[in-house]
């Protein structure tokens, strides 16, 4: 299950874990808008989905779906492991389920500081839109995940600072904020079944 923390502010290596504090699941939910689920690694094979998995899916309406693969085989893979962590939003969630291998996903919370979450087989994240954010293999060098969307892929990234005048923008960060006080809710679910 996820791992989560705030980040040093080390520049070298980004691969290494940079833990500064760590925190737990709900506060990083809290702090960023940030949803975490948990499935076991038998449940999540597309041939045999649990019926949770299976709802999320039609709950959240999400009709297309794809497989990436990170390690060093890829095609261009130090250009595109720049890409990934450059920071950037996006206009739409971006909703990844683990199917083997790890890697960490680095948010920024409501203080604009950075929280890695390392994430496993069976882990479930969905990023909001509009939430600034960058991604890296852990050292394994190796992730293959499921990608999750509404409608047909959008994949353009926001680099920072352009993201800050997005639409996507304003609407994360007032739901963040209604009102001067912080109201993301606990997002962490455990689908077991």
């Amino acid at each position: 299950m996820v791992q989560c923390w705030y980040m040093d502010d080390r520049k070298e290596d980004p691969q290494e874990d940079h833990l500064l504090e760590e925190v737990d699941t709900v506060t990083l939910c809290n702090k960023t808008g940030v949803e975490v689920w948990y499935f076991h690694p038998d449940q999540i094979r597309a041939d045999s989905e649990c019926p949770s998995l299976i709802k999320l899916k039609k709950d959240r309406g999400y009709t297309y779906e794809d497989e990436i693969k990170v390690d060093p085989t890829m095609e261009n893979y130090e250009n595109k492991l720049k890409t990934f962590f450059a920071e950037h939003l996006h206009s739409d969630e971006e909703i990844r389920l683990v199917l083997e291998g790890s890697g960490f996903f680095d948010v920024r919370d409501c203080d604009d500081k950075w929280m890695r979450i390392h994430v496993f087989p069976g882990d479930l994240i969905i990023l909001p839109a509009g939430i600034y954010h960058r991604f890296i293999p852990d050292k394994q060098n190796f992730i293959r995940a499921r990608r999750l969307f509404v409608g047909e892929p959008i994949w353009t990234p926001i680099n920072r600072p352009e993201g800050d005048k997005h639409p996507s923008r304003k609407v994360y960060v007032d739901h963040l904020y209604r009102n001067g006080e912080q109201t993301a809710g606990n997002n962490i679910i455990e689908a077991m079944s």
